[in-house]
């Protein structure tokens, strides 16, 4: 085997660890919610779009409506949860990968 293919071993050995399964859980965490919380959102616009059309047609200020507002703060419902993710991961995913990757690079260059 050359030194430049990795043993899947390894891998496999680093995958069951406690600190891994934390690492997947804590990910799990925000990705679950936040995905269900986004689609729950986008399936209210629509369905008021399709069956609240008096609603979504009041004029809030000239020619904007609520549903021209509702569907700019689906943009901006994702860019802000893009931010969140960003910020949850900086404190919280990225100590614990850097972690697992450096003791996994330094058990390979043990090797």
């Amino acid at each position: 085997m050359s030194t430049d293919t990795p043993d899947n071993s390894r891998y496999v050995a680093v995958q069951a660890t406690d600190e891994f399964a934390g690492l997947r859980k804590s990910l799990r965490n925000f990705v679950f919610p936040m995905t269900a919380a986004f689609f729950l959102w986008y399936a209210l616009y629509v369905i008021l779009c399709a069956y609240a059309r008096d609603f979504m047609a009041i004029k809030v200020i000239g020619h904007i409506n609520v549903a021209l507002i509702f569907g700019l703060l689906q943009f901006v419902t994702t860019f802000l949860i893009a931010w969140f993710y960003s910020r949850y991961a900086n404190q919280r995913l990225d100590p614990i990968a850097d972690r697992i990757r450096a003791e996994l690079e330094g058990s390979e260059e043990a090797k």
